[in-house]
């Protein structure tokens, strides 16, 4: 007798543990929380790839300022450059010369014409 009940209650406990293990694999299958854990993985890879963008854009961030000013310290551009020393006569103007004057008898102004 006692063997019997051991076993109808091993049997039953059996049952109740595979009854409850399908019925939460049901209702994860179900098309709602089917859609709410698609979503939660869509949000946290989102997230993750949000981060290494954001890391790797400040890497390219970082080197770029680096080269430049390895390629400012090449080129002489970062030192402070050397002014010319000041002219005497503006390089424009020239009035000794009167060759720059237009001597034409004709005016270009358009509204002249009408």
């Amino acid at each position: 007798m006692f063997r019997r009940t051991f076993w109808f209650t091993t049997g039953v406990a059996a049952g109740v543990w595979a009854t409850t293990k399908v019925n939460r694999k049901l209702k994860q299958l179900t098309p709602e929380s089917l859609a709410a854990t698609a979503a939660n993985k869509a949000l946290e890879t989102g997230h993750r790839i949000k981060d290494r963008a954001v890391g790797f854009a400040l890497d390219v961030r970082d080197n770029m300022a680096q080269r430049e000013e390895e390629l400012g310290d090449a080129l002489g551009i970062n030192a402070d450059p050397e002014l010319p020393a000041p002219r005497r006569f503006a390089a424009i103007e020239n009035r000794s010369n009167p060759k720059h004057l237009d001597t034409t008898r004709y005016s270009h102004n358009r509204n002249e014409d009408h």
